[in-house]
């Protein structure tokens, strides 16, 4: 795989979580008989990103969390995938599954109130992420 291919599956993939989350955040908003705010689930992605990367460089989140984010990240820049990234969407359908599932697990594993204490965007958005990683109560 050539490194523009390896950037695009990782673009790729990133853009199709943005969009799980985009979804996620007007199906919350809907569920609570408020419009969603494009302006939130726009800020969506970066708050994530920006969460793992202070997840991965906090040294009171357990050993675990650091190894599946190091996992994830060479799960993406690996050339290959369990389904092939010029297959138009399914291609890129494994990485978000990857993503999001490891997104899961960080989350449960480093606890609650590391996401609290780490999440650098709003708190409609807190939820969401909350509730996709499956800690909403």
């Amino acid at each position: 795989m050539t490194p523009w291919g390896l950037v695009a599956g990782v673009v790729g993939g990133l853009v199709l979580l943005w969009l799980a989350l985009v979804v996620a955040l007007y199906a919350f908003g809907r569920s609570r008989g408020e419009p969603a705010r494009l302006a939130e689930a726009l800020r969506l992605l970066p708050d994530v990103l920006r969460l793992l990367r202070r997840l991965a460089a906090d040294p009171g989140v357990p050993r675990g969390v650091r190894l599946r984010l190091a996992g994830a990240v060479l799960y993406l820049a690996f050339p290959l995938d369990l389904v092939p990234d010029f297959i138009p969407v399914a291609g890129y359908a494994d990485d978000v599954i990857v993503v999001a599932l490891v997104l899961r697990s960080v989350a449960r594993r480093a606890g609650e109130d590391a996401i609290d204490r780490h999440w650098p965007g709003t708190p409609d958005g807190l939820r969401v992420v909350k509730r996709v990683c499956g800690l909403a109560r």
